[in-house]
């Protein structure tokens, strides 16, 4: 059963390192040679965090900590590229596949479940969910479409259709990570930020869920029946998510019940939280199921009920150990896109493809936020309408980051020769194009936009936020007629209310050592310490 590479490391080719090191020489001079490399990525990492910091402090928002992570990468390759040590620095710089997926993308990935502020979450969670979920599968369907019959119309390299929905799904998971620290930075709507940041942690899992799915489709082509494609998505997707959320509850009770959270257990303690997410994750992945659509989830249980119930002490180190480990892995990531694309070999004889997929994602981006914006203005009252403003600003925020990134790289393996190294290339070359050209513009975008400072700002925009527990936005025009859809999406509008209503009564007393209202009053100094958090350094 080919389930898809990269979720099943015994199957991953070309990942053996010979003992005797790339070129056969002796241990003494491959040591050394692996030294020299880890040396020359340390020194970039440190560069890049200096360069970042220097940026951040005179507010130089042209150029962004990810953008300028990207120009080092490239910078230090396009050097090697050029000297006699090509070879070598390649050799021990370009890690593999394994190394990627199982140490650098699950801390990511976390940290991103993790670090979600509950209130404005849950409070946005409807208009979150439909954007992550509904929104992702029509700007995946959409560029999978368009990019099809661009090839039909001999605009660019053809690809099969369902190679094409592969690379819709691949290039339709956001990283807005540049943004958000610029939303941070400059003081934009929290609501605003809540939901740019909420689409694009779920939208990773819709993704990874999305391309497997193809991807199976794409290797048992007898198969294609729509009824089993829904089936597949359905047990890749709810699978992973229910075995994420059920160790993220049993973590809870653990910490509840252990008595951990003393003195001489505190070590103890945060061990075991450490732990836990790399357990989800290899749970799924021994269960054939999505590990990083797992663990996305198991850090947001954890954050909801496990934390609360570790010490104080064990709060902040945890906190701070996965932003630390986050944030490196993050950086080096975005290092590493820039280093691979100036070392490696790549399919630029199809500019055309590349050219044309950017104008259709930018499409199927728009499709995606108009239309879900559309039906969320249908069942919303008048005073939580999304304005437009936030509609464009949203629209703008769908930058490509380390999740398009590694499913491309993963492309490689999956398709016929060609095929998947052209999809790698167009999705480094926009990865690239997006992090430095429109997070290098996110600044004069929110202003023209008019969406930071003002009364969303700070402490105005916590009194809004509590007092209408969620939008606090213009409203244009009468309220659309009743009919069967808007009914429908009040209904699920409904159901969103009530699962914070079962969360603050029954989940939350449950899981944690604290009632409901407690834990309102932990989410605004959570909510507060990672606003502090990522104004020092938020990759």
């Amino acid at each position: 059963m080919q389930e898809g590479n990269w979720n099943n490391p015994t199957t991953m080719p070309d990942l053996q390192i010979s003992p005797a090191g790339p070129h056969g020489g002796s241990p003494g001079k491959d040591q050394q040679a692996a030294g020299v490399g880890i040396l020359l990525q340390i020194m970039m990492l440190v560069l890049s965090f200096i360069l970042g910091h220097v940026l951040r402090r005179h507010r130089f928002y042209y150029l962004p900590e990810a953008s300028a992570s990207l120009l080092i990468g490239l910078i230090v390759g396009g050097l090697a590229n050029i000297s006699n040590t090509e070879t070598s620095i390649r050799a021990w710089f370009n890690f593999h596949e394994e190394f990627f997926f199982l140490f650098l993308l699950p801390p990511i990935i976390f940290q991103s479940g993790f670090s979600l502020a509950p209130k404005p979450f849950f409070s946005n969670f409807g208009a979150i969910v439909t954007f992550a979920i509904l929104g992702t599968f029509i700007a995946s369907i959409v560029t999978g479409l368009l990019v099809y019959l661009g090839g039909v119309m001999y605009l660019m390299y053809r690809l099969p259709l369902v190679e094409c929905l592969m690379f819709g799904a691949l290039i339709s998971a956001t990283d807005p990570v540049t943004v958000l620290s610029i939303f941070q930075e400059l003081g934009s709507d929290m609501n605003l930020y809540a939901l740019v940041f909420g689409e694009s942690v779920l939208n990773d899992a819709m993704a990874i869920s999305l391309y497997r799915t193809m991807s199976l489709v794409r290797s048992n082509s007898s198969e294609q029946n729509f009824f089993l494609i829904v089936v597949r998505f359905l047990e890749t997707f709810v699978g992973s998510m229910s075995a994420g959320v059920g160790v993220g509850f049993t973590s809870a009770l653990l910490f509840k019940y252990a008595g951990l959270d003393i003195d001489n257990l505190q070590n103890l303690e945060c061990c075991l939280f450490v732990l836990f997410p790399y357990f989800s994750y290899m749970l799924a992945e021994g269960l054939g199921l999505s590990g990083i659509v797992s663990i996305l989830f198991t850090g947001m249980v954890m954050k909801h009920y496990s934390f609360s119930n570790l010490s104080e002490n064990s709060q902040r180190f945890v906190s701070a150990f996965f932003h630390l480990i986050s944030s490196l892995a993050e950086t080096f990531v975005f290092i590493y896109m820039g280093f691979d694309i100036a070392m490696e070999q790549h399919s630029w004889s199809h500019v055309g493809f590349i050219f044309f997929s950017i104008i259709f994602i930018g499409l199927a981006r728009a499709a995606n936020v108009f239309t879900c914006a559309y039906l969320l203005n249908l069942v919303r009252p008048a005073q939580r309408q999304i304005p437009v403003k936030h509609q464009k600003a949203l629209w703008y925020s769908g930058l490509r980051g380390a999740m398009a990134f590694a499913l491309a790289l993963q492309s490689v393996h999956d398709l016929p020769e060609g095929h998947g190294q052209t999809i790698f290339t167009a999705t480094t070359a926009i990865v690239v194009l997006t992090v430095l050209l429109i997070g290098g513009s996110t600044g004069t975008m929110l202003e023209a936009l008019q969406v930071i400072g003002g009364d969303t700002h700070d402490g105005h925009l916590t009194d809004s936020f509590e007092a209408n527990n969620g939008y606090v936005a213009p409203f244009d025009g009468e309220p659309s007629s009743g009919n069967r859809l808007k009914m429908r999406l009040k209904e699920f509008h409904r159901s969103a209310a009530s699962f914070r209503a079962l969360d603050r009564n029954y989940l939350t007393p449950f899981f944690t050592t604290q009632s409901g209202d407690r834990d309102d009053n932990d989410d605004s100094h959570a909510e507060d310490s990672l606003l502090r958090s990522r104004r020092e350094g938020f990759h």
